[in-house]
């Protein structure tokens, strides 16, 4: 999707439609749709005669980006999960691979990177309900594979911003609960993971629109990406306009949340209550 959405860019620049991108690549406007997207493989030769097209020349970017589409073509580890998996979710565990920045807000429960096994057990029970006891643990064995990227050697940094609602509502037992609340505590202390609760004596704030996540990565080419999960699909946005606003809001956040410190001690708080 990182390439896809690139090469869109440098269309839109030039004012080439994708008729005529499709056309250059001896194909259709619809495998140009299908490639800006992300859904389909990339061939060297189509995105060679697509850069020229639009006028890329500089033999750095050229390289950096058919690069890029060698590394799309790889299919990741995560795969191997695709058959428990939505549809439009391993784009998101492609993008979350590649990010060296996530910032995210979450209101309905822990986010993913955070779970603990437990918890993540009773969080995929609840939203797959009819699937099989097989079913629900693979879905579960990704979710703590994901979390492998935090403790690596080149960690992303992660920023989180709690809603205080969704450490109350409780998934799972007591005991499940508690787990949650002590892992927060912990993980919370390494270097790479900032962790704001946002209290309910806040009152309305920034982020009353729901759940999002921004992911931001090394190449400075490639422009940020904001994720947001709805029922039965995904949203990725990369327009500048939808991202900024993103970012906007993520910082409001961050700005009017307790500092991580703070947070801990709130986390400690709930836990002494639970």
């Amino acid at each position: 999707m990182l390439l896809g959405s690139h090469l869109r860019r440098l269309r839109e620049s030039q004012g080439i439609t994708r008729e005529k991108a499709g056309y250059s690549i001896r194909s259709s406007e619809s495998k140009i749709s299908r490639m800006e997207l992300g859904r389909v493989s990339f061939k060297t030769r189509d995105v060679e005669d697509l850069l020229t097209l639009y006028g890329v020349t500089d033999e750095a970017e050229r390289t950096s980006l058919l690069s890029l589409a060698k590394e799309a073509n790889v299919a990741g580890w995560w795969h191997s999960y695709s058959d428990v998996l939505p549809s439009w979710f391993p784009t998101y565990v492609g993008l979350e691979a590649a990010a060296h920045l996530i910032r995210s807000y979450e209101v309905q429960f822990v986010h993913g990177l955070l779970q603990t096994e437990a918890y993540a057990h009773a969080v995929v029970s609840r939203g797959m309900k009819g699937a099989s006891e097989a079913e629900i643990d693979k879905r579960v064995a990704l979710r703590m594979e994901r979390q492998k990227y935090l403790v690596a050697e080149s960690a992303p940094e992660f920023h989180c911003v709690l809603d205080e609602a969704a450490l109350r509502r409780p998934y799972g037992d007591r005991e499940v609960m508690r787990g949650q609340l002590q892992h927060l505590i912990e993980i919370s202390e390494r270097p790479n993971v900032r962790i704001q609760v946002m209290p309910f004596s806040f009152g309305g704030h920034a982020g009353e629109s729901g759940a999002f996540t921004v992911l931001s990565f090394p190449e400075s080419d490639l422009t940020d990406v904001v994720y947001l999960e709805q029922l039965s699909s995904a949203l990725y946005l990369d327009k500048r306009e939808d991202i900024a606003q993103y970012e906007r809001t993520i910082r409001q956040l961050q700005d009017d949340s307790p500092s991580p410190a703070e947070s801990r001690d709130l986390l400690r708080g709930l836990l002494q209550l639970s």
